[in-house]
C-alpha cells in the first residue's frame, strides 16, 4: 500500500510540473536587434574649451582628461529623466520582446543617459500574478535585460543602469482583469 501512494505522489508530482512548463526560453539571450542605421542618434556637441586650455580637444594637454565641477542638481530633475517621454516598457504575455511602440521611448532614454554620463537608472522588471513566484523573477529579469541592452544600443554605458526583478512582486494594478495584467507586465526606468 505505501509503494502505491509513493508511486501515485510521484506521477502527481510529474503532472504539476508539466503543467506549469513554458515555451518561453529564460536562459536564451534577448533577441535585441541593433536599429541604428535606421534610427541614428542625433550626435552631441563637441566639448567646450575648458579655462587655460585655449586648443579645447585637439590642443596640446589634449591626452589629460578635463575635470569639469558638477552642477548641482535638484529633487525635482532628479527624478526626471528625458523630457515628456514615458518610463514604461509593456510587454506581452510570456514575452521578454520590447514591442516596435517601445523602441522610440527606449532611444529617447538612451540618448538622455549618453548626454548626461553622470546620470544612473535602476531598470525594474514587472510581471503579472500568472505563473510560479520563480519564474517570475526570471520573466522580469530577462525583461529588465532586454531593456538595458536596447539602452546600451543606444548609447547609455552600462555602468549607469542596474536591471533588477520585482516579478510579480509590485503590481502596477492588483485587479484580476486582462487590462490589469496588461498594466503589470512591464519594465520601468526609475533614474536615482
Amino acid at each position: 500500500m505505501n509503494r502505491g501512494k509513493s508511486w501515485l505522489l510521484a506521477l502527481a508530482a510529474a503532472a504539476l510540473m508539466a503543467g506549469c512548463a513554458s515555451g518561453v526560453k529564460l536562459d536564451a539571450p534577448a533577441p535585441v536587434v541593433d536599429r541604428s542605421a535606421q534610427m541614428p542618434l542625433t550626435p552631441l556637441a563637441p566639448p567646450a574649451a575648458a579655462p587655460g586650455n585655449a586648443g579645447g580637444a585637439g590642443g596640446a594637454n589634449s591626452s589629460q582628461s578635463q575635470v569639469v565641477p558638477a552642477a548641482p542638481v535638484s529633487a525635482a530633475s532628479n527624478a526626471a529623466g528625458p523630457a515628456s517621454v514615458s518610463r514604461l516598457i509593456q510587454f506581452d504575455y510570456d514575452s521578454f520582446v520590447i514591442k516596435p511602440d517601445y523602441l522610440a521611448v527606449v532611444e529617447a532614454h538612451g540618448r538622455f543617459l549618453k548626454a548626461n554620463p553622470g546620470r544612473r537608472i535602476a531598470i525594474e522588471g514587472h510581471t503579472d500574478d500568472r505563473g510560479g513566484r520563480e519564474y517570475n523573477l526570471a520573466l522580469g529579469q530577462k525583461r529588465a535585460e532586454a531593456v538595458r541592452k536596447a539602452l546600451s544600443l543606444a548609447g547609455a554605458s552600462d555602468s549607469q543602469m542596474e536591471a533588477v526583478s520585482f516579478g510579480k512582486e509590485k503590481p502596477a494594478n492588483s485587479a484580476s482583469t486582462e487590462d490589469a495584467y496588461a498594466q503589470n507586465r512591464r519594465a520601468e526606468i526609475v533614474y536615482r
